[in-house]
């Protein structure tokens, strides 16, 4: 029978549509026909109608987005990506009742995960940041921070589950949507009143059935060979019946068909050896992944020697290029649980979990980036589980002394080469690595700060074991990095928030017990004795000496600085050694300030001050790169060297410190000398902060704290301290500041009465001509002090001979005494009467209208007038007074340098 009368095919050629429709004009039809011709158009046939689910449609929206956003990925371009991404997150909310019934796409969290990734690589790449556009760099930051939040929100476990498992789940994702020829299908069933035969699609052909030629033929045709088959069998239909119902696709057949495809798999030959072998079944979906052979064969006997051969097999290839160090941590995982099922003894299980750790702190190679939270949490365990069979178990001895040939794994005692010491220090790294890279303002930095605890438990567990079996340099070691997590912390801070206590730690010689400054206290002395390296030692001292001053211990702090003269050879220690010299000295002259010792905090904090560098020589961040300061290697250096936020010292705290103990010792010193010609300078930042503001032209209320400075300091010269108190002490602006102190109201008392004191002073200093007594009384009233404050100042001001005066103690006044002139003073008159001479003889000159000028010749001078011969005289006598003016002002040089030199000699520091 002819093809062209059997139904049921799913692609005809449109040469077999124009043979059917003029082979039903010529037959008789026995039922009454429509009156509508079957006329296709062109729209008709290239029309495809398809009936898509809410499901395909949302999630098919999703995957072009994804693809798109795969493109600008490619380029960098961040500004379309983060477009992208909020189409993304759009269409994600659309589909949200898809999500509710099928769950989260895979895909999805995928993109999510990526996009993560790409995010975190663009970032580390300084050099095409430095090189994008303004726009392409704010894109990128949006993008950064809306990523974060979008899946810290929301999707926070689904991208932690994929990153840890990346290719789980594929497989049960690869049927969610239907096939879009079943919608049709479905769609085709129902009768509609127009009779038309629209264009089949071909059935879509399988990759695994272009190579047979026999299908690619039959796919030609729309037919295949079981269609063939069944036309021989079938009737011939009788040409009455041939209705427009005929013509209609059969759902059934084609299904049939399908299922029945379906059901026949396809065959493949073997093709190991030329000899012909057996058919294997090729099964369809995902190509499923190669499981990883196992370590051992199947009839082989696991001992501690196999272990240990296959553990240096996996060891060999660690730090070698083209390692999967994350395929080596989990081979080791693998082999330990191998020997822990054979029961192969403890001494193999420290073994093998010291290799772990190290695999590990090995994951991760680039020493800029920190280790995922993932990988570091697990890290600690293996560090915990490691030190507790160390302490459970001393029959285990690890040391770095001990020879690979000397090891003995199988019996105790066992002994291993290994130092547990090291990969403390190493985490320890890792945890500072990782503050340093989270942003100090994030919620982030703050889940990773609470990791300090376990951190520090470990490290006194680690104390405690080394105590008894480890070595004295090991032991210094410990105590150190002890004392580093210790001595910033103020008390008050610790018992906010206390952490676990484990006892009493046992030394050898002493038992470490009490409060942190007894504890700093042993630890600090225990290495000062010690055989230890000076830099270990350098280290404890600073500690030590940073620790007394953060809790107002002023005299121990400056004893221990002075005789430890680390002052003198600081310069020749390494740099972080340096940077915590720094930071100890700086905290030293915050506790001389909180002391009320203004000349010390003054000397302390000139150097860090004075160089407009603190941030930096604090290790607190990096300054602008400047005139190629610094190359892109050492850039890195020095952040890896910075110190994590929460040790930070406030700098606007600093500053401002330092500014007020400047206007504190300048402004009276400024009063007394106020005729010396050239006075030194004791702040020379201070004297630059008060020629800046001179300088504008307008000045307004002050704003900024080094404003309120200079507007103290102008209130303090006229002797205005409740002025000076109010711009320094009771603004909003610098109260903020004074309350980053310990207990900010004894602070702010102790600033008030030094405004108070200095101000008297000052106020003598500039007003001691004036007044022929002054009323103790009167003074104390002013200034608001008691009578002995009053009379002690007066009375240093007269021994240190300031204040040319004397006190009356009966009447309780002071006597300004009137002297005579100094000899600078009366080189000074007298320089003073010549100058005026000198001006009163060229008025003189000018009044002669002739003139006659010293360089003309004798018959010229003879022939002068009398007119012209008085000139000529005055201004020979204006030549000698102008010599001697030249002479005096060498004289009155001299005097000066005389007595510069003298009050060096006298010079010294005050002690309040």
């Amino acid at each position: 029978m002819s093809r062209f009368f059997k139904a049921g095919s799913d692609s005809e050629s449109e040469t077999e549509s124009s043979e059917d429709d003029e082979l039903i004009q010529q037959r008789p039809s026995a039922a009454p026909v429509p009156s509508r011709t079957f006329q296709f158009s062109d729209d008709e046939e290239d029309s495809k109608r398809i009936v898509r689910s809410a499901k395909d449609k949302r999630f098919d929206e999703m995957t072009n987005i994804i693809k798109q956003m795969k493109n600008h990925k490619n380029i960098k371009d961040m500004a379309n990506v983060l477009s992208d991404f909020e189409a993304l997150v759009k269409a994600f909310e659309k589909a949200k009742k898809v999500v509710q019934e099928e769950g989260v796409p895979r895909f999805f969290i995928k993109c999510l995960y990526d996009l993560e990734e790409y995010a975190n690589e663009c970032w580390e790449d300084k050099e095409w940041r430095k090189s994008i556009s303004k726009n392409n760099s704010k894109s990128f930051t949006s993008l950064r921070q809306k990523l974060k939040k979008f899946i810290r929100e929301r999707f926070e476990k689904e991208v932690a589950e994929y990153r840890e498992n990346p290719d789980q789940g594929d497989d049960d994702k690869k049927e969610e949507t239907p096939a879009p020829e079943e919608s049709e299908e479905e769609e085709v069933k129902k009768p509609e009143p127009v009779v038309t035969k629209p264009k089949l699609p071909a059935p879509p052909v399988r990759k695994d059935e272009d190579d047979d030629d026999e299908d690619d033929d039959d796919s030609d045709w729309g037919m295949s060979d079981d269609s063939v088959e069944s036309e021989s069998d079938d009737e011939p239909m009788e040409v009455g019946k041939l209705t427009a119902e005929f013509f209609l696709k059969k759902s059934d057949s084609g299904t049939a068909r399908k299922e029945k495809k379906k059901k026949e798999p396809k065959k493949v030959k073997l093709l190991e050896s030329d000899e012909e072998g057996d058919w294997e079944e090729v099964r369809g979906g995902a190509p499923l992944i190669m499981e990883r052979p196992k370590m051992f064969a199947k009839d082989q006997d696991i001992t501690v020697d196999a272990v240990m051969k296959k553990l240096f097999e996996i060891t060999a290839a660690r730090g070698k290029k083209g390692t999967d160090r994350n395929e080596q941590i989990e081979l080791l995982k693998e082999l330990r649980e191998i020997a822990v099922t054979n029961n192969l003894g403890l001494g193999v299980d420290v073994k093998l979990y010291f290799n772990i750790i190290g695999a590990i702190f090995d994951y991760n190679p680039n020493t800029l980036t920190s280790m995922r939270n993932d990988v570091w949490e697990s890290c600690l365990e293996y560090i915990k589980t490691l030190l507790n069979m160390l302490i459970d178990h001393p029959e285990v001895t690890v040391g770095e002394d001990i020879k690979e040939d000397d090891e003995k794994l199988q019996e105790a005692p066992f002994m291993i080469r290994a130092c547990f010491l090291t990969l403390v220090e190493k985490m320890d790294e890792e945890f500072t690595k990782m503050l340093q890279g989270c942003d100090a303002h994030s919620t982030e930095y703050v889940e990773r700060l609470k990791d300090e605890s376990q951190v520090c438990d470990i490290i006194e567990k680690t104390l405690r074991y080394l105590e008894i079996k480890g070595k004295p340099m090991e032991i210094a070691r410990i105590y150190l990095k002890r004392i580093e997590h210790l001595y910033y912390k103020h008390d008050n801070s610790i018992n906010q928030n206390p952490r676990p206590k484990h006892g009493k730690i046992k030394s050898k010689s002493y038992i470490v017990e009490g409060s942190s400054e007894q504890i700093v206290d042993k630890l600090c002395k225990y290495l000062y004795t010690a055989e230890t390296s000076d830099r270990l030692r350098t280290r404890a001292i600073l500690c030590h000496i940073y620790h007394h001053a953060l809790h107002n211990r002023w005299f121990q702090a400056r004893d221990l600085m002075l005789m430890s003269h680390l002052q003198d050879n600081i310069g020749h220690s390494d740099i972080p050694t340096q940077l915590l010299y720094n930071r100890t000295l700086v905290q030293l002259g915050l506790c001389a300030f909180r002391q009320g010792n203004i000349r010390d905090a003054h000397h302390a904090l000139v150097d860090i001050q004075s160089s407009n560098r603190a941030k930096e020589l604090l290790a607190q961040g990096l300054l602008p790169n400047r005139q190629n300061e610094r190359t892109p290697e050492q850039e890195k250096i020095e952040k890896r060297r910075l110190f994590p936020y929460h040790m930070h010292i406030n700098l606007e705290l600093l500053e401002c410190v330092y500014l007020v103990s400047a206007m504190l010792l300048e402004i009276p010193f400024m009063a007394a000398h106020e005729m010396d010609v050239r006075r030194r300078m004791i702040s020379k930042n201070f004297h630059h902060v008060m020629k800046m503001s001179e300088r504008q032209t307008l000045i307004g209320p002050p704003e900024s704290m080094r404003e309120h400075v200079v507007a103290a300091s102008k209130a303090m010269k006229t002797g205005d301290w409740k002025a000076c108190k109010n711009f320094i002490v009771n603004d909003k602006m610098n109260a903020k500041v004074w309350d980053l102190f310990y207990q900010p109201d004894k602070v702010r008392d102790m600033i008030t009465v030094k405004i108070q004191e200095e101000s008297l002073r000052t106020y003598l200093f500039t007003y001691s001509n004036v007044y022929d007594t002054l009323s103790l009384q009167t003074l104390a009233d002013m200034f608001e002090l008691t009578m002995p404050v009053v009379h002690r100042i007066i009375s240093k001001m007269i021994i240190n001979e300031e204040l040319m005066a004397s006190l009356a103690e009966p009447t309780q006044t002071v006597i300004m005494h009137r002297t005579e002139p100094s000899r600078l003073q009366s080189l000074a008159l007298q320089l003073s009467d010549k100058f005026l001479t000198l001006v009163e003889n060229n008025e003189r000159i000018l009044e002669v209208k002739q003139g006659i000028y010293p360089f003309q010749n004798k018959r010229d001078r003879n022939d002068r007038n009398p007119a012209t011969s008085a000139a000529f005289q005055h201004h020979t006598q204006g030549l000698f007074f102008f010599l001697d003016i030249l002479n005096l002002f060498f004289c009155i040089y001299v005097e000066l340098t005389e007595k510069r030199q003298f009050e060096k000699k006298l010079s010294y520091p005050c002690m309040n």
